[in-house]
C-alpha cells in the first residue's frame, strides 16, 4: 500500500520522484465495519476534472482529520484544494466528499526536507462535523506516555499501491495489512546501511517503524493510520510517513510517532466527551 506520497500532482505545482517499490505488500480487502475512521484526502485534478485520492488520513474528532504534513504541502496548499471522504470502504463517491476549511501542519515541519526531516503531521478541519454512525467512528489517540513495544503486531490501512508499481484497481476497496513494530535502533541501522552518511541518525525520535518482508504500506497510503490494540480498543500510534522500498525486509515503513504530538493535537482538537 503506501509510500511517501512523492507523486506528480495534477494541476499547479511541480513534481517529485516516486520511491521504488519491491514486490507485493501483503494486503487484503478490509472487512466492513472495521476501520471506521479511515479517510481519503483528495485533490482536484484540473486535467481530468475530477477529485483524486492522494493520501490517507484518520478521523480523530467529528470535525478533524489527522494526516501527514507532506500530503498538504503543495505549491498552493489552500484548504479549498482538498476534499475528504470518510465512512466508505471504496473510493470516489462524489456525494460523500467533505470540504476542508483549515490545514494546520506542525510548525516545525520542513517542506524542503519533507518527511525525512521529521514532524510529518498535520490537522485538517472539516467544514462541518461528520455524523457518527455505524459506518463512521473516530479513532482514539494514545496517551503521550504510551510506549509501543517492539514486535507488537499492529494494523495499517489505505488505498495505496499493492504490488510493484501496481495501483489499487477499481472498485478501489480499502486494504489492510498487519505489521510488526520495529525498534528505532534496529530500524535506524537498516537505513544507515544503505545511506552514504552512516553516522547520521535517519530514524528520529518522533518516528516509529513497522513492517516486515511482504507486510508493509506503500505509495498512496501516506497520511493514513497505524493502529494498535490497547486496553481493549484501537489507538492510533502512527501516521504513514515515508520509506525507501515497499515490503522489503531491510526497510520497514516509517511513521510519524503520534505520542510525540498528542499535546500539540490537543491545542486544536478537543478530547472526546466522557
Amino acid at each position: 500500500m503506501l509510500w511517501l506520497l512523492f507523486l506528480t500532482l495534477l494541476g499547479p505545482g511541480g513534481s517529485v520522484p516516486v520511491r521504488e517499490q519491491h514486490g507485493t505488500v501483503g494486503v487484503h480487502d478490509a472487512p466492513p465495519g472495521q476501520w471506521l475512521w479511515q479517510a481519503s484526502l483528495q485533490w482536484h485534478s484540473k486535467e481530468r476534472e475530477q477529485w483524486e485520492h492522494v493520501c490517507g488520513g484518520s478521523l480523530i474528532h467529528p470535525q478533524w482529520v489527522l494526516t501527514a504534513a507532506h500530503c498538504t504541502k503543495r505549491e498552493s496548499p489552500q484548504a479549498s484544494a482538498f476534499r475528504v471522504q470518510v465512512g466508505q470502504l471504496r473510493l470516489y463517491d462524489p456525494d460523500r466528499l467533505m470540504k476542508v476549511t483549515n490545514i494546520i501542519p506542525y510548525p516545525d515541519y520542513d517542506h524542503l526536507l519533507s518527511a525525512k526531516g521529521g514532524a510529518d503531521i498535520a490537522l485538517l478541519r472539516l467544514e462541518a462535523p461528520m455524523t457518527l454512525s455505524p459506518h463512521v467512528r473516530v479513532v482514539s489517540l494514545p496517551p503521550a506516555s504510551l510506549r509501543v513495544p517492539e514486535r507488537k503486531m499492529c494494523w495499517v490501512t489505505g488505498w495505496g499501491d499493492i504490488i510493484l508499481r501496481g495501483p489499487l484497481s477499481p472498485p478501489h476497496h480499502l486494504q489492510e495489512v498487519e505489521v510488526p513494530i520495529v525498534g528505532n535502533e534496529v530500524c535506524n541501522r537498516h537505513y544507515q546501511n544503505s545511506s552514504a552518511d552512516a553516522a547520521h541518525q535517519i530514524i528520529k525520535d518522533d518516528m516509529l517503524c513497522a513492517g516486515s518482508e511482504g507486510q508493509d504500506s506503500c505509495q498512496g497510503d501516506s497520511g493514513g493510520p497505524l493502529v494498535c490494540g490497547w486496553n481493549r480498543t484501537w489507538v492510533q500510534v502512527g501516521v504513514v510517513s515515508w520509506g525507501d522500498v515497499c515490503g522489503h525486509r531491510d526497510f520497514p515503513g516509517v511513521y510519524t510517532r503520534v505520542t510525540s504530538y498528542v499535546s500539540w493535537i490537543r491545542q486544536y482538537v478537543p478530547p472526546p466527551r466522557p
